[in-house]
This record gives C-alpha cells, structure tokens and sequence, in this order.
C-alpha cells in the first residue's frame, strides 16, 4: 500500500534435513568388500594376486567374519590404498573405483562443494557412492557370468536399482536391490587365494659312486 516501507517478503523457516535412518554396518562393508572379491579374481592377477593385496583383503574378511566391521572398514581402506599404487596400472573399469580418491591439489575455493551446505555434501556424497554401487555391481555381476557362476536375477536387480535411482532418487528400494547382489554374489564367488612363495629347488644328494674316486 502507499506509503508502506519496502520490506522484502518473508521467508518461509527452512525445516531441518530428515536424518538418515542409520543403515547396518555389515551391508556398508559387504558393498565394499564383495567388489573387492570380484576385483581380485580378474584375470590379470592370473590366479594369484599379489600377497601386498591379500593382506588387508583376508584381514578384512576375517573382520567381517567375526562382526568387527570397523576393523574391516580400516583394512578395506588399506586394500584401496594398495589398489592406487603404480604396481597395478590395468586394473580395468569398473574395479579402479576400489581405488582410494586422490584429488588434484587446489585451493579449498576452487571446489564448488565447499560452498555448499552440509547436508547438501552428505547428500551429493551418498549419490556418488550410488553411482558406483551401480557400475561395480553390474561390472561384477557381467565378470561372475562370464565365469560360470549362476548369476540367476542378479543383472536384473542391478538394473531395477539404477532405475530406481534415476526416477526416485536414492530410496530404501536402491539398495535393497543392490545388497541381495553382493549378497548373491559373496555365496557363490570363491575367495582370491594369494601367491605363495616357490620353495626352494633344493640340490639332489651326491650319488654313492661320485663319493670315492
């Protein structure tokens, strides 16, 4: 009206996020331990991958067994810190997402999420991870095929999980597809077994008649 002082139009009071329902830990580590699994039977390991690799892949599988899933958690956090090393350059898609991320060095400013809320890092973070849920169950899942493994509806369930991503965002629905593949697939892929040390060649003892002259 005239004469009114000009006041911008109030805001509406933002809620707060909904928090998350806490998911069980042992499907965390499964999501990362089973891919890890499949990484270490591909074919450039020959059968027997480095023990370096196998170190912290049996600890984290001992872990897992006996329901320490932050010890797990750490040892798969080794796993994909060997995974970086320039030792193993033809680690192929999808598997080098097992890799530890290493960002090019910049000044905090130049990443456009530090500016964003945190719930909005938490959120853009979680859908990252969801990506590549995707691409390493359906890069495992094509691998157990390949391989003589009854992969049964596992392709399907993975690609159910990627439309469901992309029309319902990341929804209880995603990974309840995405677990049962993991699931299926840590009960019928074996376990990567390590290199082993070549015994020594030993020398054939001195024969009787080379013993006299």
């Amino acid at each position: 009206m005239p004469g009114a002082p000009n006041r911008p139009p109030e805001k509406e009071p933002e809620l707060p996020p909904t928090p998350a329902v806490p998911e069980p830990p042992e499907k965390k580590v499964l999501r990362r331990l089973v891919p890890c699994r499949v990484a270490l039977l591909l074919d450039i390991w020959k059968g027997a991958p480095n023990p370096d690799l196998m170190g912290p892949y049996d600890k984290a599988e001992e872990a897992f067994a006996a329901a320490d899933y932050t010890a797990a958690l750490q040892s798969l956090d080794r796993l994909s810190i060997r995974f970086h090393e320039p030792r193993w350059p033809s680690i192929p898609e999808p598997f080098r997402l097992l890799r530890v991320a290493i960002p090019a060095p910049m000044p905090p400013s130049w990443n456009p999420e530090n500016a964003l809320a945190p719930a909005q890092r938490e959120a853009l973070r979680a859908r990252r991870e969801a990506d590549e849920q995707v691409l390493l169950a359906r890069g495992s899942v094509a691998w157990a095929a390949a391989h003589g493994v009854d992969v049964g509806d596992w392709g399907a369930r993975v690609e159910e999980a990627a439309r469901i991503l992309g029309t319902e965002g990341l929804v209880p629905g995603f990974y309840e597809q995405i677990d049962a593949v993991w699931e299926g697939l840590r009960a019928q892929v074996p376990r990567p077994k390590s290199a082993t040390a070549r015994p020594p060649v030993r020398s054939p003892p001195p024969s009787a008649e080379s013993g006299t002259a």
